[in-house]
């Protein structure tokens, strides 16, 4: 059984090399990876990515990174590109081969093919002088000097080079496509991710009933609506108007002031100044609106009128938090 100390260090270890290897890159950014960047940017098909075995699972990672940034690309594999998946590749795409060795048996069989059909070839791989580097128009260099694995084997410190290059060529192509959040949230419609850059406030109000009260209401009434909405507050409106909102903290405090409470009314206990956000507003920002004054309820308006009220647990509920 292994040491805590040598399991760590082992560890530890395996970061230095491959964190050495992924700034090692930059000394590899040339005309060529200007060049890719451009080529993909002005392509009117789709970017092919393909490889076999570890850098296969790579090209896949690599495919779903376009795809949520702006560019499309499918990934086809190597092995089955020869046994009809080369249908795949139209005259206007462009093709990324990712191999270590660029000199796989499969690879050496799909670079010649790739290029008989006229497409431009990028080879991501870490042997220039490779089989895959020969028949591709551009290199993207990811040479490294060891692999993390004692035994120097196993890939591992290579595939986080190419999977780094691949994040490169991504983010360069998102910042030249002037790719915002907006756009982002276009591709990542599920999930809390997607939920953060669309979701509105009003949204969420929808979602819930929309208690209200009078200004002369007792306090009886207005806990039975508190109660009946289960929102832990009331609006109170007057002509239409939003004239101010009671939360169950504030029954609480109107518990510990008085001892008769059964004159009063909504007008008494009502918080003249809530806090709003407009039914249009992310709902990350009601969810900042809440933190930031210590409630748990929000009201929500539509051109200043009551629209509804989110609580605290629908913004947990959505994953928003």
């Amino acid at each position: 059984m292994e040491s805590k100390k040598s399991i760590i260090e082992l560890a530890a270890n395996t970061f230095k090399l491959e964190s050495e290897a992924i700034y090692n890159l930059t000394n590899y950014l040339n005309d060529d990876f200007v060049a890719v960047v451009n080529e993909i940017l002005n392509c009117e098909g789709r970017v092919i990515v393909t490889g076999i075995g570890k850098s296969a699972i790579i090209a896949q990672k690599i495919v779903a990174t376009f795809n949520s940034t702006g560019t499309p690309a499918i990934f086809m594999h190597a092995a089955d590109a020869v046994h009809g998946d080369l249908g795949i590749i139209q005259h206007n795409d462009i093709i990324l081969c990712i191999s270590k060795s660029g000199n796989t048996p499969e690879i050496k069989l799909l670079a010649p093919l790739l290029k008989q059909r006229g497409n431009k070839l990028v080879g991501m791989l870490g042997q220039i002088d490779s089989a895959l580097a020969k028949q591709s128009d551009w290199i993207l260099n990811t040479t490294v000097s060891k692999e993390a694995c004692p035994l120097n084997l196993a890939p591992t410190t290579s595939t986080t080079a190419q999977l780094a290059m691949g994040d490169a060529l991504a983010v360069c192509l998102l910042e030249a496509r002037n790719f915002k959040a907006d756009d982002f949230a276009k591709y990542h419609p599920g999930g809390a991710l997607g939920k953060r850059l669309y979701l509105k406030a009003g949204d969420l109000a929808l979602k819930n009933e929309k208690p209200s009260i009078d200004p002369d209401a007792s306090v009886k009434d207005i806990i039975i609506e508190i109660s009946k909405n289960r929102l832990g507050a009331v609006v109170v409106i007057e002509n239409n108007d939003i004239a101010g909102i009671i939360t169950d903290g504030d029954i609480r405090r109107m518990l510990e002031k008085h001892t008769d409470w059964s004159n009063l009314k909504a007008t008494d206990l009502m918080n003249r100044n809530p806090k709003k956000i407009e039914h249009d507003e992310l709902a990350l920002l009601a969810l900042e609106i809440i933190k930031n004054n210590n409630i748990t309820q929000l009201l929500v308006t539509k051109n200043g009128k009551y629209f509804g009220l989110v609580h605290m647990h629908d913004l947990l509920q959505e994953g928003i938090i």
